[in-house]
């Protein structure tokens, strides 16, 4: 699986715990399948530091080791009311990250994140989350949180300026 990285930094070895733990997926390092977005989160991390200059790395994993490994790895088919959850515990602080090496799915970006907010601050229920939800385009994220992982299944491909 080809993946990328959006950041101000080449990134050529990737450090699990590093950045933000209170995100979609908990800390870790998070990657795309989507080059498009990669490139749009390289922008706008650089836009936020204000740097001129934004980077993104491709990378390949190795998929066919994630059973092998024994691996604790959860995949996000949809926005459900399980992914629902997730994120507003990982965006919390809470410990449902901590079940899980890997974690790939849909991405809490502008277009979903109101729909989050409102749920969590009980402006509207699971079901008119959920309804709401269902019209969104999915995006994609991998969050790999264990350093293991990193070290032994993605392998840093090359970078490009964006």
């Amino acid at each position: 699986m080809i993946l990328f990285h959006g950041s101000d930094k080449i990134v050529e070895k990737p450090v699990a715990n590093y950045g933000r733990n209170k995100v979609d997926f908990g800390q870790g390092f998070y990657l795309t399948s989507l080059h498009e977005q990669a490139v749009k989160w390289a922008k706008i991390i650089a836009f936020k530091k204000g740097l001129g200059k934004a980077y993104v790395s491709e990378y390949t994993l190795d998929e066919s080791l994630l059973d092998s490994l024994g691996l604790r790895y959860k995949k996000f088919l949809a926005y459900d009311m399980e992914w629902l959850d997730y994120v507003i515990d990982c965006r919390n602080g809470g410990s449902l990250q901590n079940q899980y090496d890997v974690v790939e799915g849909g991405v809490a970006n502008d277009n979903v994140i109101d729909t989050v907010e409102n749920y969590e601050n009980g402006i509207i229920t699971a079901e008119q989350a959920l309804g709401q939800l269902q019209y969104k385009k999915v995006n994609h994220q991998i969050c790999i949180r264990s350093q293991e992982v990193l070290d032994r299944m993605l392998q840093f491909i090359r970078w490009e300026e964006v």
